[in-house]
């Protein structure tokens, strides 16, 4: 297992970039990487509340860890600050045991300097046999639709 660690700015302020964290209908739209599609299952955004998400490849080359094509996770909200932190716990819904296993995604808020909100988001305990490179870019596209998505909101 291993830890990633991604970060990035988004113009707007905390408030309208947590909202987007924990919002059903906004997680479908940003938490999907390139060339994937993203139906949300569950979503109860409270401390304990679950959630299950699933990410289809559009390619119909790509392969999934849950299905043919498709990865679909599930877990519960750890830790809700509002307007700071969202911690979730997480796992995929893998038949391959080198999948499995509970995974923690910290996503963290701060002001940034000159306006604005730095976006911090530590995954730890993904399992090996997920690719580094393809966590930490998955990531990074994710990150990059929730700054499109919250700025384009208008809500700064």
């Amino acid at each position: 297992m291993y830890t990633s660690r991604v970060s990035g700015h988004v113009d707007a302020p905390r408030a309208a970039v947590y909202r987007a964290l924990v919002s059903a209908e906004a997680i479908a739209r940003w938490r999907v990487p390139d060339g994937m599609t993203g139906e949300v299952h569950e979503f109860d955004a409270r401390e304990g509340g679950g959630f299950r998400v699933s990410l289809t490849y559009e390619a119909p080359d790509a392969s999934g860890k849950s299905a043919a094509h498709t990865d679909t996770y599930h877990g519960h909200f750890a830790r809700l600050v509002p307007d700071e932190q969202v911690v979730e716990v997480l796992e995929f819904e893998a038949v391959d045991p080198a999948l499995r296993g509970a995974m923690t995604l910290t996503t963290t808020l701060t002001d940034a300097e000159g306006g604005g909100t730095d976006v911090v988001m530590v995954h730890e305990g993904i399992p090996d046999a997920v690719p580094a490179a393809d966590n930490e870019t998955g990531t990074r596209m994710a990150l990059a639709n929730l700054a499109r998505l919250v700025e384009a909101d208008g809500s700064s």
